[in-house]
């Protein structure tokens, strides 16, 4: 029995216009997403893309586990093409292709959607007739057209007939890289995944930037954040990172700036490195993982002082909500243990014993152009890291 994955979009529904440029993106993510698993047939007529696998060897359950973390789909099914596009060749698919779903339930309702208008019956006659077929199969099912234990699909389209169960709930959001480019800033917590995650949700195409400070912080931190941007890149399609050396920066931050000024000057100085990164590589916009008031440096003073460093928006996804909320998402995408690894990064570095909670600029900013970092952060961009990322499976 030959089988199929049809998708329905999520929010592409509403882009007017603009609908088949979604599309398309939609398509490709969906493409690069499958890669690997052997080679798939993928299009798009009403309303619904249809992802036809070319060989019998190919492992569906993992493609719909793939399918299920790309971003700007609303729901997918797995279904069975029948041979013919007849209500024969439907009543003969239907039992036996759901027949683990209908033996499992009590209860069952069947839906029709005819596109094709030329199918000679009407959707309430297919399902009165499927109904009654099922009904005679499987004796002890009841019919429920309310709160049915499983839902039989059918659909009559103008390129075949498919039947189906009930479809899975899919990433939702928008295509990645229908939302523009921007930089996320990485470290290895729990938090900068999070936000990464839920900004590429938003079609955003990330390119990520992380911090590192040998010797005080081990190859391993480094190896760790690599491993998190896998995870999230199953959401967020491939991306680049770029590792910034701070080593020496942090020393001239120790050495040269007031203790308590620490924390908000290296913010400082990451968001403004960040950003011509950020410029050189077409980004428009700079992400972080910050909760309001969650530590010193995220105040909202301290947050005036670190925005003040670039002159790009910078979109902080976190801003409202609480520890217990993101670690819920970090779960659900599979990064929290990765996260609570004992690898720390650049960020531990140097932590005064009293951050100042309520910075005033003008004093913040005269202590960072006092020490003189230019020739510094000339230097490190001069020596980035790039390290290529793509989805972990």
């Amino acid at each position: 029995m030959k089988e199929i994955i049809l998708i329905k979009d999520g929010e592409i529904v509403l882009k007017g216009l603009n609908r088949r440029q979604f599309e398309d993106v939609l398509k490709k993510n969906i493409r690069i997403a499958l890669q690997g698993l052997g080679s798939f047939a993928i299009t798009s007529a009403q309303s619904t893309i249809a992802v036809k696998p070319l060989g019998d060897d190919i492992d569906l359950d993992e493609a719909c586990a793939r399918i299920g973390r790309v971003f700007g789909i609303v729901s997918f099914s797995r279904a069975a093409l029948c041979e013919e596009k007849s209500m024969e060749s439907v009543l003969a698919t239907a039992p036996v292709y759901l027949e683990k779903q209908l033996r499992a339930a009590k209860t069952f309702k069947v839906e029709a959607k005819r596109s094709d208008k030329k199918f000679p019956l009407k959707s309430p006659e297919i399902c009165r007739e499927l109904g009654g077929v099922i009904l005679s199969k499987y004796r002890h099912l009841t019919v429920d057209v309310h709160h049915p234990d499983v839902t039989v699909y059918v659909e009559i389209r103008d390129h075949g007939a498919y039947v189906h169960a009930d479809p899975i709930r899919g990433a939702g959001g928008i295509p990645v890289g229908t939302g523009g480019k921007a930089v996320v800033l990485i470290s290895g917590g729990i938090d900068s995944p999070v936000a990464a995650y839920m900004m590429a949700k938003r079609g955003v195409k990330l390119t990520a930037v992380h911090f590192a400070s040998p010797p005080y912080t081990a190859m391993r931190a480094e190896e760790k954040v690599v491993r998190l941007l896998q995870k999230v890149s199953r959401y967020a399609m491939p991306m680049t990172m770029y590792t910034v050396p701070f080593t020496k920066i942090q020393e001239k931050l120790r050495d040269d700036c007031p203790e308590e000024l620490f924390t908000i000057i290296m913010r400082r100085l990451m968001m403004e490195i960040a950003q011509r990164i950020a410029r050189d590589h077409d980004c428009a916009a700079l992400i972080t993982g910050e909760s309001l008031g969650q530590v010193a440096s995220q105040t909202i003073g301290a947050l005036n002082c670190t925005d003040d460093a670039a002159d790009m928006v910078v979109f902080r996804p976190l801003i409202g909500m609480d520890k217990q909320e993101i670690i819920n998402i970090a779960y659900q995408i599979d990064t929290y243990e990765t996260s609570i690894e004992p690898y720390e990064d650049c960020c531990t570095v140097f932590t005064p014993r009293h951050p100042r909670t309520k910075p005033i600029l003008k004093f913040v900013k005269a202590a960072q152009e006092k020490a003189g970092f230019e020739p510094l952060i000339e230097e490190a961009l001069q020596n980035l890291k790039i390290t290529q990322i793509y989805p972990e499976d």
